[in-house]
């Protein structure tokens, strides 16, 4: 489903990623781990198209970006339209409400109806635990609402796959574990997604867990090994 081959990436001179090659079936929750610094981040932004990069490859269910050259815009509509992304912060539109905001996708990136986003949008916040705050704007919801918003308008465009990037880490604990238990489900589901993430106990029950150091991947393989080796 996503297919990543030999990217690397400079900023200046300073090499950001280097050669890094992953795949991702679907269905598979893939665990990206490391020390800060070490390039997961922006290997995610290179996936979803959010960055350019110097050489290698991104496929996503048959949409390709390639390094040496500007994106294509339309090339970049049509993989953002199959993989989305959730961010370390919410990047809620605070003007509009909950259900606006996970109606926003659906309805100015597909061109849909209100009347035709409304209801999976509905659903959607059903979903995340949050059915009753449809008409709550961000700044009267928690941290932790406010990111799974997030995750419901990332879901309301329906993409094969999400890219995750720390999506816990600007909350408590607790506004951590409501996020955390959105995204089990969706993995229970069968969801595909890439995840950036330092909570450990999330990465155990992902399918494939990427070690990253220094912009490489030093080890892959399934949560108990790599998570072993790491310690």
């Amino acid at each position: 489903m996503i297919s990543v081959t030999n990217l690397t990436k400079f900023h200046g001179l300073h090499r950001i990623l280097n050669a890094v090659s992953l795949t991702v079936n679907q269905g598979e929750v893939t665990a990206l781990i490391g020390p800060s610094g070490g390039g997961k981040s922006t290997l995610l932004r290179c996936i979803n198209g959010l960055e350019t990069f110097q050489s290698g490859e991104v496929d996503v269910v048959g949409h390709k970006l390639a390094g040496g050259k500007p994106h294509d815009p339309k090339s970049l509509q049509k993989l953002r339209q199959k993989v989305g992304m959730v961010f370390q912060q919410f990047h809620l539109f605070p003007h509009m409400t909950a259900l606006e905001n996970v109606m926003s996708g659906p309805r100015y990136a597909l061109g849909k109806s209100r009347a035709e986003a409304e209801p999976l949008a509905r659903k959607l916040l059903e979903l995340v635990g949050l059915k009753e705050k449809a008409d709550s704007k961000p700044a009267n919801l928690s941290g932790g609402q406010q990111q799974r918003v997030a995750i419901a308008r990332t879901l309301a465009v329906q993409p094969v796959a999400i890219l995750f990037d720390e999506p816990t880490s600007a909350l408590d604990p607790a506004m951590a574990t409501e996020v955390l238990a959105v995204m089990r489900d969706l993995a229970a589901e069968g969801q595909t997604m890439i995840v950036v993430t330092h909570d450990m106990d999330f990465a155990e029950r992902a399918t494939v867990v990427h070690l990253m150091k220094a912009g490489e991947i030093a080890q892959s393989g399934p949560p108990a090994d790599v998570l072993k080796e790491s310690k």
